[in-house]
């Protein structure tokens, strides 16, 4: 049986942009609007088995990226950072929390 990936699902909102339009409008469909390979396959005029071809295709584009740029791992890296920071900053003196508060935002707003 061909199940859902939720990886995949999180990946594709880092290389949506990265995929070929036909691709990514059916990845969308498929992972965010939840629609089956049918109603995507009569919404698209093709069969089942193309729309689960392409839509390996596509997972298999994402895996690689991820692989090669590691996006994905690196923005939870750094929300695991920011929230350390945070945590420490809670403890802090007045004039250190606020300096942490502002290396966050800093962060938040590069990410």
């Amino acid at each position: 049986m061909f199940e859902k990936n939720i990886k995949l699902a999180y990946l594709l909102d880092f290389y949506y942009d990265v995929l070929d339009e036909h691709g990514a409008n059916i990845m969308k469909a498929y992972y965010e609007d939840d629609l089956s390979l049918a109603e995507i396959a009569e919404g698209e005029g093709i069969s089942r088995q193309g729309v689960r071809h392409i839509i390996k295709k596509c997972e298999e584009q994402i895996l690689f990226l991820e692989d090669k740029l590691g996006m994905a791992k690196r923005y939870a890296e750094c929300e695991a950072a920011i929230g350390e920071l945070r945590a420490i900053a809670e403890d802090a003196s007045e004039p250190i929390a606020k300096r942490i508060e502002e290396v966050v935002k800093i962060l938040v707003e590069g990410v």
